[in-house]
C-alpha cells in the first residue's frame, strides 16, 4: 500500500485535465480525455472523480489506478468478449482501436443496493417491484442478493445531465440501437460480469454491480470499450466482513466510489447545485481504497509514477507517433 505521506504530497499535483496538441480530435468525458486520430483513439485517464453527474474534484493517482486496472481486465477477459485495447502507452494512457460507441450503458446488478435517488434500492424501498423491466420479489432486504444478476440498461446523457435507467423495450423503442446489437452487447455484459464475479470472489471481493460501454469497430464488430471492473464503474464489497456488517444493520465495507458518494450524501448533497468542496482527508482515503482494490484484484503492489504527469504523458505520446 502506498504510504499516506506519498498520497498527501500528490494532492497538489493531480492530473485534472489535458489539452494535447497534435494528437487528434479531443473529446472530454467526465474522467477521460479522448483523442481520435484515424483508426486510433488515445484515452488519457485523469484523476477527476465524478458522481451525481458532476465532477467533484481529483483523487491522487486515481487515473493510474483506473488505467492499469482496466488494462488488466481487458487483457484477462479477451476470451470472454473482444475489446478495443491495443496497449498501455503510459500509466495514464491507453491506445485503442477507434470505435463508434453504442448509445446505451449496460449496467449489470446482482444486489439490491445503491446510494442515489435513482438506484434500484431507492425504487424498491418506495414500493416498486419492477426495475428496468425486471420483476423483483417481495421480501428483499437492503443490500440483499438478487435471485440472479439483471441487465438494466441506461441512456447515455450528455455531460452534466442525468442518465436514465430504462428497459430493453424502451431502449429499442427509441430506435437508436437495433435488437441484434443490443442483445449481442447484453450477452457480452452478462458474460463479463460472471467472469468478474468469479475473479473477485477469489480475491476476497464481491463484485456487486458494474457498467459496461460497447462500441462498433469500422468493420462492424461489437467490442467492449472505455473501462471494465474499476472502482469508478463498479461496486466492490469486502467479502470477509459482509455478513457480519449486514447482521448489525450496517452498510457493507466498500472499496469504490461509493465512499465519496456517501460522504456527499451525509452532507445533504445529491447532485443539485454546485457540490461542496471535497476535503483532503476524503481525497486521501478515496485514493487508499482505490489502490487497495487494485492490489487485491491484480495480486500486485501498486507503485505510483510520481513524476509530473503532463510532461510524462506528452513524452510517451510523442514516442508513439
Amino acid at each position: 500500500m502506498v504510504e499516506e505521506e506519498v498520497l498527501r504530497s500528490a494532492l497538489a499535483h493531480t492530473l485534472a485535465e489535458t489539452r494535447l496538441a497534435g494528437l487528434g480530435e479531443r473529446y472530454e468525458g467526465k474522467v477521460r480525455d479522448n483523442y481520435t486520430r484515424g483508426d486510433r483513439r488515445f484515452i488519457v485517464v485523469t484523476d477527476r472523480i465524478s458522481a451525481f453527474d458532476h465532477v467533484l474534484g481529483t483523487i491522487p493517482f486515481k487515473g493510474q489506478v483506473l488505467n492499469r486496472l482496466a488494462a488488466f481486465w481487458f487483457e484477462r477477459t479477451r476470451a470472454v468478449a473482444p475489446n478495443h485495447m491495443i496497449g498501455v502507452l503510459d500509466p495514464n494512457v491507453l491506445e485503442c482501436v477507434e470505435c463508434a460507441p453504442l448509445p446505451v450503458e449496460l449496467v449489470v446488478r446482482a444486489y439490491l443496493t445503491g446510494t442515489t435517488s435513482t438506484s434500484i434500492l431507492t425504487h424498491y424501498e418506495a414500493g416498486a417491484r419492477v426495475f428496468a423491466g425486471h420483476p423483483l420479489p417481495d421480501g428483499l432486504t437492503r443490500h440483499a442478493r438478487l435471485p440472479e444478476p439483471i441487465l438494466t440498461p441506461a441512456t447515455k446523457a450528455p455531460k452534466g445531465e442525468h442518465d436514465q435507467t430504462v428497459s430493453r423495450e424502451e431502449i429499442l423503442a427509441g430506435g437508436a440501437i437495433s435488437p441484434v446489437d443490443f442483445d449481442r452487447a447484453g450477452a457480452m455484459a452478462l458474460a463479463l460480469f460472471a467472469e468478474g464475479q468469479r475473479v473477485c470472489a477469489s480475491r476476497g471481493l464481491v463484485l456487486v454491480d458494474t457498467k459496461y460501454e460497447v462500441g462498433k469497430t469500422r468493420t462492424g464488430e461489437i467490442v467492449l470499450i472505455d473501462e471494465i471492473h474499476t472502482p469508478d464503474s463498479s461496486r466492490f464489497w469486502v467479502a470477509a466482513t459482509l455478513e457480519e456488517r449486514l447482521a448489525r444493520g450496517e452498510d457493507p465495507e466498500t472499496l469504490d466510489k461509493d465512499y465519496v458518494r456517501r460522504w456527499y450524501r451525509a452532507r445533504g448533497y445529491q447532485g443539485d447545485g454546485p457540490p461542496p468542496t471535497m476535503h483532503d482527508d476524503v481525497r486521501v482515503e478515496a485514493a487508499r481504497r482505490y489502490i487497495e482494490v487494485y492490489e487485491r484484484i491484480t495480486g500486485t503492489t501498486f507503485v505510483p509514477d510520481t513524476t509530473p504527469p503532463l510532461p510524462r504523458i506528452e513524452a510517451a505520446l510523442a514516442r508513439a507517433r
